[in-house]
């Protein structure tokens, strides 16, 4: 089931959706106006969920670390960017006055379904809501010169989530990919995730508490590249979709 946050006529709510059409949730029939569905083209889609926080995975394909030329590392290298780094579908990413570079990085996203503290790996999907797609914009120049990421990372609008969360998906086997102006910039699979999403979800959960909501994007593969003003940026995810943002100038 494909879950879409979305607002109309002044009102935020949630339905799941099935082609260009939008249903009620459980409990959300009110929301609709009445209405037993509503079409996709008459709503503004908001970022999936509002997490608390969003943990992002650093060096989590095979294939990039091989780009890089660098060691595989031997735990997950996990970083914060801040929620109010979020944006959604069609939204834009503002390039920040005299930063440099600012990166595209595609990576499928796991949202948390329920309150996550100490789960072992084994036990990770029954943690898990679903999965969306996920664009970890990175100011490169800043990332190299300040030795640590957060200032890289946290810019308002550096994290497009969307367009929905699918909630029956194995995340294991799954292509993802990154276009920019619809050129094909990143092409891997999630088979060449280092840790893959249950061993995340665990690792993760023994660090800090994972509240609903809550993001873990999951690495990008090789591929990212710079962003200017007018791109439009795509990350797919195979069995989610594409979430489409432009690009310009603050």
């Amino acid at each position: 089931m494909k879950v879409l946050r979305f607002r109309w006529q002044n009102k935020e709510a949630w339905g799941r959706i099935e082609g260009e059409k939008i249903f009620p949730l459980p409990g959300h029939e009110a929301t609709f106006g009445g209405n037993t569905e509503l079409s996709i083209k008459e709503v503004q889609v908001l970022p999936p969920t509002l997490p608390t926080k969003i943990v992002a995975v650093g060096l989590n394909y095979r294939d990039h670390a091989e780009e890089l030329g660098m060691a595989l590392p031997e735990a997950p290298l996990i970083f914060l960017k801040p929620p109010s780094a979020v944006i959604g579908p069609e939204d834009n990413i503002v390039l920040p006055q005299g930063v440099g570079r600012v990166d595209y990085e595609a990576e499928l996203a796991v949202v948390i379904g329920k309150t996550a503290r100490k789960v072992p790996p084994e036990k990770a999907r029954e943690y898990i809501l679903g999965y969306t797609c996920f664009n970890d914009v990175t100011a490169r120049d800043l990332q190299k010169k300040d030795g640590q990421w957060t200032r890289a990372k946290s810019f308002d609008t550096f994290a497009p989530i969307g367009p929905w969360i699918e909630t029956d998906l194995d995340p294991s086997d799954l292509r993802v990919r990154a276009y920019v102006n619809g050129e094909l910039r990143q092409d891997s699979s999630t088979t060449n995730l280092i840790f893959p999403v249950p061993e995340l979800v665990s690792f993760i959960s023994y660090v800090m508490t994972l509240y609903p909501g809550d993001v873990i994007a999951t690495g990008t593969p090789p591929g990212v590249g710079p962003l200017a003003p007018g791109d439009v940026v795509e990350v797919e995810v195979e069995g989610v979709g594409r979430l489409v943002n432009f690009v310009r100038g603050e």
